[in-house]
């Protein structure tokens, strides 16, 4: 039980690599045309919003829910980073992503993003990184 919380993280961090650095840019390099690649990518980024809004959750319970001294403690440091990383998905998947399907202002909206989700990716990795330090 004790290191079911550095699993989580390091699904949510690892799907986050996963999508973002190689599926996606393979989607592209491959599929006949960008379009049909943005769309599969879309599709793709909407299930990753759910893996990191359920990730997160989780997380934040497990957080409250152990009393051990060690996960308190980061736990501590930890959430903000949490809560930062599922505000992110939510932002991308809600506020961004209409506009790139919408192609309005596509290389603006991209660039937004491209840089949410890296941001994303930086908070999973935080909170995979204190969760491994503890174990």
């Amino acid at each position: 039980m004790r290191s079911v919380p550095l699993w989580i993280a390091a699904v949510w961090w690892g799907s986050l690599t996963t999508l973002g650095f190689f599926v996606v840019p393979m989607l592209f390099a491959h599929l006949p045309t960008p379009a049909i690649a943005g769309a599969m990518a879309a599709k793709l980024f909407t299930v990753q919003t759910a893996i990191s809004a359920v990730s997160g959750m989780v997380l934040l319970m497990l957080f409250r829910s152990n009393k051990s001294s060690a996960l308190v403690d980061i736990a501590q440091s930890a959430t903000l980073f949490v809560v930062s990383g599922v505000l992110l998905a939510l932002l991308v998947e809600f506020g961004v992503a209409p506009h790139i399907i919408a192609r309005d202002n596509l290389a603006l909206w991209h660039g937004v993003g491209t840089g949410m989700y890296v941001v994303q990716w930086i908070c999973a990795g935080v909170v995979f990184g204190k969760l491994a330090k503890r174990v």
